[in-house]
């Protein structure tokens, strides 16, 4: 195992299987294990790794194929591939039972770990998580599962900065939170060999697994502790998707931030991150939920949605 010092969290590699897992460790307590989305890295939890570290011990990832973990051609990247071979990870750093908080696509992955491997996760806070009962993102699916919408991805790493930079302020409610640093956690690792292609992967078979979490994966989480946040100004993951999963999540709640889009933690990170803290310090999560947001019934969901 390599570390590296920086700052208030070390960098660590790991092997897994042959393949070198990047990670970034800090604090102790009990784990917390943060997962980042389709494109992102632990880099996108910058702003979260040092206050959750005041009461946890913090891990944050970078899934194989994407931020500094190495690249493997043909890596299955399936939901419950990943699933299994976080498992793996787990074990290889000395993990036995985390809590886990995870975004977007993260969160599915978040999701169908805790399905299939129960005793292995204890709570669960979720950041827009990719789920079942989202179609926002059909028509780009079938775009980038063509052959000229994967030639289009290629050539995403090299896109001038402030095209980049346009894509990824649409993930926020307020433009003007996304930041350059930002920006960097989800496009460092992308011009890398192997990185769009790994996207491209996932992208192919997102109905497929989406379809496997609705089936197999969600009827195993009725009683686990899940923590669902979410902006109500998310244009990648709708905000009424997250009123199905409460039907199937009966220990869930539902928070929601006003005026704040697709990655809550990075836009509001310490509103999310007190949201964590008293999330995992509660022993009744199941009535107990943040004071940060708003609640809201299923029609002014609907309205939400529409509006934005």
């Amino acid at each position: 195992m390599k570390v590296e010092a920086k700052g208030r969290f070390e960098d660590r590699f790991v092997q897994v299987d042959g393949v070198g897992v990047h990670y970034q460790r800090a604090g102790s307590g009990r784990p917390l294990v943060l997962i980042h989305g389709l494109v992102g890295s632990a880099r996108n939890w910058r702003q979260n790794i040092a206050s959750l570290s005041k009461h946890a011990s913090v891990y944050a990832i970078d899934l194989v194929n994407m931020g500094e973990s190495d690249r493997v051609h043909g890596l299955d990247a399936g939901l419950e591939a990943t699933a299994d071979f976080l498992v793996r990870w787990m074990e290889a750093v000395g993990l036995d039972e985390v809590d886990v908080a995870a975004h977007s696509h993260g969160g599915a992955i978040a999701m169908m770990l805790a399905a299939r491997h129960p005793k292995r996760v204890g709570k669960l806070i979720l950041f827009a998580p990719a789920n079942p009962f989202c179609d926002l993102g059909r028509q780009l699916i079938s775009i980038y599962s063509t052959r000229p919408g994967q030639w289009l991805a290629s050539l995403i790493p090299v896109l001038p900065t402030f095209v980049k930079a346009t894509m990824h302020s649409r993930m926020y409610g307020d433009p003007a939170r996304a930041t350059a640093e930002a920006l960097e956690g989800y496009t460092h690792g992308l011009s890398i060999p192997g990185s769009v292609e790994h996207v491209l992967q996932i992208v192919r078979r997102w109905y497929d697994d989406m379809a496997l979490l609705r089936s197999s994966g969600l009827p195993k989480l009725a009683h686990k502790p899940v923590l669902l946040i979410w902006g109500d100004r998310d244009r990648a993951v709708s905000l009424t998707s997250a009123r199905e999963l409460q039907k199937l999540l009966s220990r869930s709640q539902l928070q929601v931030l006003p005026g704040v889009g697709h990655i809550a933690f990075e836009e509001m990170p310490d509103v999310c991150n007190e949201a964590i803290r008293l999330w995992l310090s509660s022993e009744d999560t199941a009535e107990t939920a943040p004071s940060f947001a708003m609640h809201y019934p299923s029609e002014p969901l609907r309205q939400l949605e529409r509006a934005v």
